[in-house]
């Protein structure tokens, strides 16, 4: 049986920081799925085919890294693919907290998933996927904080 591990989030956008933490973990497992969650009550700033293609342009040198997308609860995704773990950044104690509650819940309705931490690397600890999008709308420049495959986004 593949190990199998699930990243899941809006990655709206990809950050160094989720790039970093697959990098990380790809030695680890046969198989990450980095899944673009759906959230029905979330506006998006990019579109999920724009994400999904950036994420596969970021990964494209890991074979053993898929981008797809799923909606609901993301403990029934990781069933839906057979995979064992979720993999998941941590950057800061309020982060931890989050992932920790979230983890015991996930844990609760599968006790079959273990929810996998990778702390940041310090000088990314301060990059989200929100700040970058304030950013963007205010048109700033986020060269800084995002993959150079997506540097084109920097003009907002």
């Amino acid at each position: 049986m593949a190990n199998i591990a699930v990243f899941p989030g809006s990655f709206d956008p990809i950050t160094l920081g989720h790039v970093n933490v697959v990098k990380r973990a790809a030695p680890l497992f046969d198989k990450i799925i980095v899944a673009i969650g759906n959230n029905t009550t979330k506006k998006y700033y990019f579109t999920f085919e724009q994400r999904k293609q950036w994420i596969d342009e970021i990964f494209r040198e890991y074979p053993n890294v898929e981008t797809t997308a799923y909606q609901g609860l993301t403990v029934n995704f990781t069933k839906s693919v057979g995979a064992k773990y979720l993999l998941r950044g941590i950057r800061n104690a309020a982060d931890f907290d989050y992932e920790k509650t979230i983890a015991q819940l996930n844990k609760a309705m599968d006790p079959e998933l273990e929810t996998i931490c990778i702390i940041s690397d310090p000088e990314l600890s301060h990059i989200s996927s929100t700040i970058v999008r304030e950013i963007l709308i205010n048109g700033g420049d986020v060269s800084k904080f995002v993959p150079e495959q997506i540097e084109v986004i920097k003009l907002g």
